[in-house]
């Protein structure tokens, strides 16, 4: 009776061994992924304007930022020229070129006041503007501006003349809009985040994004939205707008 009493305990000690051998190697497995997922680099956001320079930023095909636009108690204000040039423009655009990436940003209009947020902007010869290849994202006094009477896809955080905002959230003319653009060509889409709330969604590089630009007034323009990478431009409509907490996350 001892001898099998012996022989009891001896497996159940060995058989208990054996399980806190294998649930210490499950352990070790759950803690290796653990491991490697904290070394994965994460998405981390870039400031690209912080408040106090132009760094990384200048005008469409120059090589500088002129007075129009200034700094003022860390915000980018436009302030349009009162005798402006044929075919001069200021329209501000990034150093660096964007493929896929989540661009969040403030912006507040003027009374009355235009502009927009472009991607993709070329700055070849052959293109005299950003929007000539750059798809907009309207920035617009809403109550003032003739275009919010053109029809909704003009209005501010429509995809300009192709997709218009669900609803209008914007803030009056004079107040801060927060806005937040994603571009994702690897998964074929985009939208726009309007002071917290998503107003707007659409397609990017593939057939449906085609269709939906031949449908456009940019239907004929030969470099319009073709281009899956380029600069982040902010545009001179010749109106007074200001822009700050502009940042991006690269996807």
């Amino acid at each position: 009776m001892k001898n099998l009493t012996l022989v009891i305990f001896i497996a159940a000690t060995i058989f208990g061994c054996k399980d806190k051998t294998e649930k210490s190697q499950e352990e070790m497995t759950a803690e290796r992924i653990e491991e490697a997922e904290a070394e994965k680099p994460p998405q981390e956001w870039t400031v690209l304007f912080d408040g106090t320079s132009f760094d990384g930023w200048k005008e469409f095909q120059s090589d500088s930022v002129s007075d129009t636009w200034k700094i003022e108690e860390g915000v980018i204000v436009f302030h349009p020229p009162k005798n402006r040039k044929d075919g001069e423009i200021h329209d501000l655009v990034t150093e660096k070129e964007f493929t896929n990436f989540i661009l969040s940003l403030d912006w507040k209009i003027s009374e009355g006041g235009n502009s927009g947020i472009m991607w993709g902007v070329q700055e070849d010869e052959e293109f005299k503007k950003p929007y000539n290849t750059g798809p907009e994202i309207q920035v617009l006094d809403n109550k003032r501006h003739p275009d919010a009477k053109a029809g909704t896809t003009h209005q501010a955080g429509a995809l300009y003349d192709m997709v218009a905002p669900s609803k209008d959230v914007t803030k009056p003319a004079g107040e801060w809009n927060t806005m937040v653009v994603t571009v994702d060509n690897d998964e074929k889409r985009g939208s726009v985040e309007l002071n917290g709330e998503e107003v707007v969604t659409f397609p990017v590089a593939n057939e449906m994004w085609n269709t939906m630009v031949s449908k456009s007034k940019f239907a004929d323009w030969d470099g319009f939205g073709k281009f899956i990478q380029g600069k982040i431009a902010l545009q001179d409509h010749g109106d007074e707008v200001s822009y700050r907490n502009i940042k991006i996350k690269e996807l």
